[in-house]
């Protein structure tokens, strides 16, 4: 099968490698349709994050359909020719975290497309445990399904922040995150979602999704989010985790308010510490989601007048993925999700 290798910082080939198979009762083959290009990966490809090494096989937000299955596999209902998608992250289902829901902080947990001893999802075919593999809602298109995985980091982001019925939000960061963000945030019931994103073709999507939009070169976030809501932001989301944007939410949202940090853009952040104590802001992580989560988040895309292919700018077949991810790294930025079409006779 081909497979898209970091062969080397900012170089990519395809490859063939052998096509994985079923060794385990619970193992079930996805031949991949479509699989999503993350901010993560991306970062990975220049060596930014630090997550990612030479000669891995990246990728994690896919869909396809099941191949082939295991005994345990088949008996937990997955039928050949399924569409499904898979939840990335594996935890062994007994340490202290799995058992109170949150698999994303299990002590051996790995993700597929980090763990670089797996062959992940910028492949043809991958073999994930049934435990992790979901069915698509009916009538959901095949290639919505690779948006399950970011949407499902906007819903953990939404429910760390407290975001409910009447809330308003701000949200600094108008990509593929923050776009995940707004429409979990809606779905929750958010009453009013401002994004503050500097790119225009980005805000416009944001728009389209039912956000309001502002362009942080206009003047300070803070103050025109006071204009728009007539007051402070309830909770704001950093999806994208740097000293700006961080310090644009803690400025925003007022009094006892909340900011998520779900970006990743740095390793490291200074914050504004008078802001959070004076104000007694509360400062909250959003890493990854539980399975219930990541449940969730495939069920929303299969909810009446969740159009969920607004996040979708473009597909590219494998064998242009080098060339793509060329391009992103350089600044040439889609407003939506990029998408791989995995096949052989993808043209």
């Amino acid at each position: 099968m081909r497979t898209l290798v970091l062969t080397d910082f900012h170089h990519l080939t395809i490859d063939e490698r052998p096509a994985p198979r079923v060794v385990d009762g619970d193992d079930v083959v996805i031949a991949l349709a479509y699989t999503g290009i993350c901010g993560t990966d991306l970062h990975g490809y220049t060596g930014e994050n630090g997550r990612r090494v030479p000669g891995q096989v990246m990728g994690h937000e896919a869909v396809g359909q099941v191949l082939d299955a295991g005994p345990a596999a088949s008996a937990a209902g997955l039928a050949i020719g399924q569409a499904v998608t898979f939840n990335p992250a594996l935890s062994c289902g007994e340490c202290p975290a799995c058992a109170r829901g949150a698999e994303q902080h299990c002590v051996s947990g790995k993700v597929i497309g980090v763990a670089p001893e797996i062959v992940s999802a910028y492949a043809e075919q991958i073999v994930v445990p049934a435990g992790n593999v979901l069915p698509l809602p009916q009538g959901v298109p095949l290639a919505h399904g690779a948006l399950a995985e970011p949407l499902a980091v906007g819903v953990q982001a939404v429910r760390q922040g407290g975001i409910s019925g009447g809330s308003t939000v701000l949200v600094t960061g108008g990509g593929p995150i923050g776009q995940a963000v707004v429409l979990a945030a809606l779905r929750a019931g958010a009453e009013h979602v401002v994004v503050s994103e500097p790119v225009k073709g980005r805000r416009q999507l944001c728009e389209q999704l039912g956000a309001t939009t502002i362009d942080p070169a206009e003047g300070p976030a803070s103050e025109q989010v006071l204009e728009i809501l007539d007051g402070p932001a309830q909770v704001a989301v950093d999806a994208v985790g740097v000293d700006a944007t961080l310090a644009d939410c803690l400025h925003s949202v007022g009094p006892q308010g909340t900011v998520v940090l779900v970006g990743m853009g740095t390793p490291r952040v200074s914050i504004p510490a008078f802001a959070i104590s004076t104000g007694q802001r509360h400062l909250v992580g959003s890493f990854c989601y539980s399975r219930e989560v990541f449940a969730h988040a495939v069920d929303l895309l299969g909810q009446a007048g969740m159009d969920a292919g607004k996040l979708i700018s473009r597909e590219v077949p494998l064998a242009q993925a080098p060339e793509v991810f060329a391009e992103m790294a350089a600044g040439q930025m889609d407003p939506g999700k990029v998408l791989l079409r995995m096949g052989r006779d993808a043209v």
